[in-house]
C-alpha cells in the first residue's frame, strides 16, 4: 500500500509538472514599462524549462509552497489547482498508512503481553491438576 501511494504520488507529480509546463511555456505576457513612453517587453516566464515545472510541482504537491513559480494562464491555474488537490492527497496517504501500521504493531504487542500474563498462571494450574 505504501509503495503504491508513493508511486501514484510520483506519477501525479510528473504528469502535473508536464501538463503545466506545456500550458505555460508558450504564454507570452507583455509588460508595459512606462505610461509616458510605452515600451512593450515580454515578462520573464516561470516555466522556461521542464526542470522549472518539476520544481514547481514538487513544492506544490508537498505543500511547501514557496510561491516563486506560479502559473499565469487560466488553464495553467486550473490544472495546478486540480493536481494540487489530487497530488496532496497522495503525498499525505503514506503518513496515514504508516500511522495505522504502527498502531497495529502496538496492538499486537499489547495482545502478546496479555497472553504471556495469562499463560504462566494457566500452566501452573494445569500442573497442579495433573499431580
Amino acid at each position: 500500500e505504501l509503495i503504491t501511494a508513493w508511486y501514484i504520488g510520483f506519477l501525479s507529480l510528473i504528469l502535473a509538472s508536464f501538463l503545466v509546463y506545456l500550458v505555460e511555456k508558450d504564454d507570452v505576457t507583455m509588460e508595459v514599462s512606462d505610461a509616458d513612453s510605452p515600451t512593450i517587453k515580454p515578462e520573464p516566464q516561470d516555466f522556461d524549462t521542464y526542470a522549472d515545472a518539476l520544481w514547481w510541482g514538487l513544492i506544490t504537491l508537498t505543500t511547501i509552497g514557496y510561491g516563486d513559480k506560479t502559473p499565469k494562464t487560466w488553464a495553467g491555474r486550473l490544472l495546478a489547482g486540480t493536481f494540487a488537490l489530487i497530488g496532496v492527497s497522495f503525498f499525505a496517504l503514506p503518513a496515514g498508512i504508516l500511522g495505522s501500521g504502527l498502531a497495529l504493531k502496538v496492538q499486537e504487542q499489547h495482545r502478546q503481553k496479555h497472553f504471556e500474563k495469562r499463560r504462566h498462571p494457566a500452566a501452573g494450574l494445569i500442573q497442579v491438576r495433573l499431580q
